[in-house]
């Protein structure tokens, strides 16, 4: 009784001993089982009423003969219609961006700015520290390595635990995917799918702070995963702490959990990086180059990595030798401070838009609805503060409105910042959540 079919045959003989012939016939005739994975069943049937409606007056039955079949603890059953079981199938189909083959645990170089976060991690991906680190609550700035580490669980646990559902998703993501949802009326497949996970991974989930449906939507599923014993791991370029409109209710779970935070790499540490890297590309880099690189780029592990491949890169491409003198010129063409990039008006838009539960096209549109139309001013407001755009260029983004709506929005966003904290922080997470996206 291994397959999925095997186990959904023994149920119905299960559910037999409670329900009428007629009743089985009626909602499970054309019913089938498509995965059984760990303790989580997925079925599907045709139509979405159907499958509403075997949520609503069979979805104890069915655990409870699942239950009596296992004789183990609860099992988790999603039930798909047509629509749910295409996009899953679709989804499967797509390449997985957030899924790196080269970060591992393997090729993650430890040092001391880094080295309680990356043994977190690992305690966590071996399943050592489940009830321990729950959440584990890994953050630092841009480039450092905590994407890397996210990733290195997800391998590590796909690896020993294969029968395990591993989630791995962006927190801007989740925000898109329940925006979707919502215009979609899939709100049950979204949260199935994110309530079915036995390791739930989070990617910058600063994302989700000054969101509001986002928020709740994420405090259930965090609640739900949580009460189950399923492990949850976050990453984020900042600590709860300080993401300003953060609800309390998960400020305090994130903050329940082990939070670990990654700093700049040291002197030692990015000499060894410089060194891995050009290892893994086949490469013994001189000590001088190497020093040099370790001395002039001291933000981040992204850009250590980055200048690497670009030197090797001229090497094979320009047969162009690797000296302290060669790379001094490809650095100075590679390299700007990124902080100092301005983001485009779309990014601002985008973001706003987000934080609002709204489309761009929302924003820049003509209706009054009250929600976008403070989100318009919003976006008015940042587009001014961030970009070096006039009244009238920043009006012509919005549909060709005049420079006086425009400067009338700034002020209104100035007033309300002055009178309303929690609007203040608002448009403080919004504008870290754009930083961050230029990072």
């Amino acid at each position: 009784m291994n397959s999925a079919v095997d186990v959904w045959s023994k149920v119905l003989d299960i559910l037999r001993n409670d329900l009428t012939e007629t009743a089985i016939s009626t909602w499970f005739d054309d019913c089938s089982a498509i995965e059984i994975s760990g303790n989580r069943l997925i079925l599907h049937t045709p139509t979405k009423f159907k499958k509403e409606m075997i949520y609503e007056r069979f979805l104890g039955t069915i655990k409870s003969a699942l239950k009596d079949l296992f004789a183990s603890g609860d099992f988790d059953v999603l039930v798909l219609d047509d629509d749910g079981l295409k996009a899953m199938t679709d989804a499967t189909d797509e390449p997985d961006y957030l899924c790196i083959d080269e970060y591992t645990f393997e090729h993650f170089v430890v040092g001391s700015s880094n080295k309680f976060a990356h043994a977190a991690a690992l305690a966590v991906s071996d399943g050592s520290q489940r009830n321990n680190f729950n959440p584990l609550f890994i953050y630092g700035e841009s480039g450092l390595g905590k994407t890397h580490l996210l990733n290195a669980i997800r391998h590590a646990v796909e690896s020993k635990f294969p029968h395990y559902n591993v989630i791995c998703v962006k927190g801007d993501d989740f925000t898109n995917e329940l925006i979707t949802a919502i215009q979609q009326g899939k709100n049950i497949e979204f949260r199935d799918k994110y309530r079915g996970a036995d390791f739930f991974l989070m990617d910058d989930i600063q994302f989700i702070a000054g969101r509001i449906g986002t928020q709740e939507e994420f405090f259930h599923t965090f609640n739900t995963l949580r009460e189950l014993g399923k492990q949850i791991v976050f990453t984020s370029d900042r600590p709860p702490s300080e993401m300003l409109t953060l609800e309390d209710r998960l400020r305090t779970r994130f903050e329940s959990g082990l939070l670990a935070d990654i700093q700049p790499p040291d002197d030692a540490l990015r000499v060894a990086i410089i060194r891995n890297k050009a290892a893994q590309l086949g490469v013994i880099l001189p000590d001088d180059v190497t020093n040099y690189i370790a001395d002039n780029l001291d933000s981040n592990v992204r850009q250590l990595e980055g200048a690497v491949k670009m030197i090797i890169a001229y090497r094979d491409l320009m047969n162009d030798d690797i000296t302290v003198e060669s790379v001094k010129a490809r650095l100075k063409d590679m390299f700007k401070d990124e902080r100092y990039l301005i983001p485009t008006t779309s990014d601002i838009i985008e973001e706003t838009a987000k934080c609002f539960m709204l489309t761009s096209e929302d924003v820049k549109g003509q209706s009054r609805q009250a929600n976008i139309v403070l989100a318009r001013h919003v976006a008015m407001y940042l587009i001014r503060k961030i970009t070096n755009l006039s009244l009238t260029d920043i009006g012509a983004e919005f549909g060709g409105r005049h420079y006086t709506t425009v400067m009338s929005s700034v002020k209104i966003v100035e007033k309300r910042m002055k009178d309303d904290k929690d609007f203040s922080n608002k448009i403080r997470d919004i504008t870290s959540n754009i930083d961050s996206k230029k990072r």
